[in-house]
């Protein structure tokens, strides 16, 4: 297996990368939206907050989140309470479930000696309730989120303020992301960089390439040497 060199902080974003949306298309299905708009929502949040933090402001991930639930939901409501509708995705989405293979590679690279944080564009109680929910809360030295750095991810300032937060230097840290934005603002930013590509995807040619591609995070434990 290919080697990679030890990073001394491994930075993971936690919406996709870490969760497994499916539960949220899922409850979306049954609420009368169609799959192609469900699949809209998350990708339209993200837009707006990217929007906003290019434009000097910044809000809140519920905000946005509940806001365009609103949207995808307005023409599905039928007779539905729009109200009631959206806190139910919502809760949903704060109880959802990660990846198959988090426990394990989140586990293989802490016992290597990896120093793990999050860092996302949602809540630190998300992330909270995410990895408790998977029994790994223990393996993260911090969970750190954008409302403390004050502009969202993909922003130089977002891992900036990762980089300040943990003590470390740049190009010691490797981002673990299945965005391809994501990845491309960290290599920006100056961290080192591994895009999770679960599926088939393919990595957009207009933003900086990844260092490492992998699959899963246990084929990225398995490809970072332990600390010695």
């Amino acid at each position: 297996m290919e080697r990679i060199e030890r990073a001394e902080v491994v930075v993971f974003d936690v919406n996709e990368t870490l969760s497994d949306m499916a539960p949220v298309m899922r409850r979306l299905a049954e609420l009368g939206v169609p799959e192609a708009t469900g699949r809209l929502w998350f990708p339209t949040l993200l837009r707006d907050g990217f929007a906003l933090t290019a434009a000097g402001a910044s809000e809140r991930f519920s905000i946005l989140a509940r806001g365009v639930l609103h949207s995808v939901l307005a023409d599905a409501a039928g007779e539905l309470d729009l109200d009631q509708a959206v806190e139910e995705v919502m809760e949903v989405f704060l109880t959802l479930p990660v990846h198959p293979d988090v426990p394990e590679g989140v586990r293989a690279l802490a016992a290597g000696g990896a120093r793990l944080v999050t860092l996302s564009n949602g809540s630190a109680e998300v992330a909270e309730r995410l990895l408790g929910g998977a029994g790994i809360r223990d393996c993260f030295e911090r969970l750190l989120s954008v409302e403390e750095a004050g502009v969202w991810k993909p922003a130089r300032e977002a891992y900036a303020y990762a980089v300040r937060v943990c003590g470390s230097e740049p190009a010691r840290m490797l981002m673990v992301a299945s965005h391809p934005w994501d990845i491309d603002g960290a290599a920006r930013a100056g961290l080192r960089t591994c895009w999770l590509n679960r599926g088939d995807a393919q990595y957009p040619v207009y933003f900086h390439p990844p260092d490492q591609t992998v699959g899963s995070l246990p084929q990225l434990a398995g490809m970072m040497p332990p600390l010695k």
